[in-house]
């Protein structure tokens, strides 16, 4: 039991229990099948970027992504625009979505090494841009998804939400990346120490290439996805994601200072985070009470997960 407390990411877990049992206990048990459904839809696209976000993160102190949200939101319009609610363009739409995130993980990496700008600024810089395109694309006009992928989207196989299911064979190839493959070997070791690795043979440049350019494929992913699911695309739609891409990263155990991480935790945190979103609305809580408890049991979780086991 001791081996396993000491694993960060099983407290995200507890905690996402303990407020699921919280929550179906004030409601008598008659919202246990839609609670646990909805935490799993919702979860889905905290787990996609949160997943792009702990790849980066992973890379060492001061790599984060701060262009998710932007990403999502160019990449959904813009699919769903080239779509046109055909059912026939969907194909094409998938193609357009993953070529903005290729696009803007390019442009990432490129303000970062060619013109030597600090990642959390030049990703910053990056979403202004990346969002005013998506205004100027979008035009103010939201676009509905073709009913094929609507369908898919907010529909379930076997009891389980479709857009947890694709979460799940991301989450699944992500933890096979990190611990089977080469790739993941040089994420984690230019984490730990980049001048190390670079001397050890690691391509560093490449690899932090590939890392920013994966980050923003999956937030391009997600904005596709939750625009399929909220049946259309909004410019505000991935404003919330820019922090939970963060929080989810670091409740879920991965290690700030880099050269860890945790794909199950990922897991854990975002149906905390969702779930105690809605134990207060269940209780009724006022919107600043809310933050206020999000904010103190965020800090319990990471205090408790980084507790040293007794000796």
């Amino acid at each position: 039991m001791r081996a396993i407390l000491a694993k960060p990411w099983v407290w995200s877990f507890f905690a996402a229990g303990g407020v699921w049992l919280v929550t179906i206990m004030f409601t008598g048990g008659a919202s246990t099948l839609g609670l646990s459904q909805a935490a799993l839809t919702f979860a889905a696209f905290s787990i996609i970027v949160g997943l792009g976000q702990m790849f980066v993160i992973t890379l060492g102190p001061g790599n984060v992504d701060l262009s998710i949200p932007a990403t999502m939101t160019l990449a959904g319009t813009a699919a769903l625009k080239v779509m046109d609610t055909s059912d026939g363009m969907v194909l094409a739409g998938i193609a357009v979505a993953l070529a903005v995130g290729i696009t803007i993980g390019v442009f990432n990496y490129a303000l970062i090494k060619l013109l030597r700008i600090p990642p959390i600024i030049a990703t910053l810089s990056s979403s202004f841009i990346v969002q005013s395109a998506a205004i100027w694309y979008n035009r103010g006009i939201r676009i509905k998804p073709p009913d094929v992928l609507s369908q898919f989207a907010t529909a379930s196989t076997f009891g389980v939400p479709n857009v947890a299911i694709v979460a799940l064979v991301i989450s699944a190839l992500a933890w096979v990346i990190l611990e089977k493959g080469i790739y993941g070997r040089w994420v984690s070791a230019i984490g730990q120490n980049m001048r190390a690795a670079r001397l050890a043979g690691v391509p560093v440049d490449g690899t932090r290439f590939a890392t920013y350019v994966l980050c923003a494929v999956l937030a391009a992913l997600a904005g596709f996805l939750l625009s399929c699911f909220s049946g259309g695309a909004a410019l505000n739609m991935g404003a919330e994601y820019l922090l939970t891409s963060i929080a989810v990263v670091v409740i879920g155990g991965t290690a700030v200072a880099g050269g860890f991480a945790n794909v199950p935790g990922i897991w854990g945190a975002s149906l905390f985070l969702f779930l105690v979103v809605s134990m207060l609305n269940t209780y009724g809580a006022s919107a600043g009470v809310r933050m206020l408890f999000t904010g103190v049991i965020i800090i319990g979780v990471v205090v408790a997960a980084s507790r040293k086991p007794a000796a």
